[in-house]
């Protein structure tokens, strides 16, 4: 395993001509994943730009690489759109997202799900695109990045409720057991494929925060913590199943990432106990880049874990270089923490959670990387 201590969230901002195509599929629900029947030239594009999105990740020294999430239209849906049972439609509204002077701002609206049979996780076009990834890495380590399962369950059962007498899944518990069962009918594939590493990105956990003013989890549960312990079964059953396959696996929790703006604030402290100690991942990559975070003393859970932690201490969201003393500090203070050899440092995020990317350009986005990588050589050496 790699021991470069600069990371990757996973996403890249993408050129021009392949957003051109991903702003048409964002307007359209007449058509189905992966969608390149539905537009000519798409597939060779997507392709094209993926190949050179590796070999750019590999000549500015990464050494875990992905696809660039360049697959992608958006950082988790793409996922369900290739489960066999699930129908993509453009919904009346999008997510709502913070906008910069405190108001809120909507997404893109091709967010509407439905389930139309039992879900399958078998034969999922990812898979092909990952074999392509895997070979056009070489001897360059290569991860996958998908909707973690739990937050995947949860935008079906309780945003959504697609379940109940008239839906395919008559109760909860059936609809979290088709999820879980589609997941690891992935896994299964993913490993046959040569996976190694999956990392299952998730963006809910500080909404199980009690004192956190967006979290719409409070209203009409009473006891936050038994729904949150629900929500950890999820991951942990879907996790356990992935190391019996043999496969390394990580997650990564920001509070939203959508064309630099957030969804959401709380802190680790208030759900440490459960997200991080309780979760059974290998690595986790947590977002630290501002105050909302709160104090780096949750790490303290992970004393007795062997698990690893990436520290989202810069910013995906600006495009300006960050502060290097106080990403220094921070690290100084993770350090006291936990030990130094377990510690990684990355962007809180990745630049591109969804295809029209965050407020910056290429050029700035690779010059963000360049010091991250530099702060690491300076504090690891």
């Amino acid at each position: 395993m790699t021991k470069s201590r600069f990371q990757l969230v996973g996403s890249l901002l993408r050129p021009e001509e392949l957003k051109a195509y991903k702003t048409q599929i964002e307007h359209r629900d007449d058509i189905r994943y992966p969608f390149y029947e539905d537009f000519d030239g798409y597939k060779d594009t997507e392709e094209k730009a993926i190949r050179q999105i590796i070999a750019d990740q590999k000549a500015n020294g990464i050494d875990i690489v992905t696809d660039g999430e360049y697959s992608k239209s958006m950082w988790h849906l793409d996922f369900l759109w290739g489960f066999t049972g699930i129908e993509r439609y453009i919904a009346e509204n999008g997510y709502t997202f913070k906008d910069h002077d405190g108001g809120q701002y909507e997404t893109r609206k091709d967010i509407g799900l439905r389930i139309t049979e039992p879900l399958s996780g078998k034969n999922h076009h990812f898979l092909e695109i990952y074999k392509d990834v895997k070979e056009q890495a070489g001897d360059t380590t290569s991860k996958i990045t998908v909707w973690g399962p739990a937050h995947a369950f949860t935008e079906l059962s309780v945003f959504d409720g697609l379940y109940g007498e008239d839906e395919v899944y008559k109760t909860q518990e059936e609809l979290r057991a088709g999820v879980i069962g589609a997941y690891k009918e992935f896994l299964t594939d993913y490993k046959a494929a040569g996976g190694e590493i999956v990392q299952f990105d998730d963006c809910l956990w500080e909404l199980f925060d009690e004192s956190n003013p967006d979290s719409f989890f409070r209203e009409g549960n009473s006891d936050l913590a038994d729904l949150a312990d629900a929500f950890i079964a999820i991951n942990n059953e879907v996790v356990d199943f992935a190391h019996e396959l043999g496969l390394t696996v990580w997650t990564h929790n920001c509070r939203g990432n959508y064309e630099s703006r957030s969804a959401s604030g709380g802190t680790y402290e208030a759900i440490a106990e459960k997200f991080l100690r309780d979760q059974h991942y290998d690595r986790f990559f947590l977002e630290w880049d501002d105050e909302r975070a709160g104090d780096l003393e949750a790490l303290s859970v992970l004393k007795d874990k062997d698990a690893e932690v990436v520290l989202g201490l810069l910013s995906s969201k600006t495009s300006g270089l960050d502060d290097e003393k106080r990403v220094l500090d921070s690290l100084e203070k993770a350090a006291s923490i936990l030990p130094k050899e377990r510690l990684y440092l990355s962007h809180q995020c990745g630049f591109a959670s969804c295809d029209s990317g965050n407020e910056l350009s290429i050029d700035q986005q690779w010059a963000k990387i360049k010091q991250g990588q530099a702060i690491v050589q300076q504090f690891w050496g």
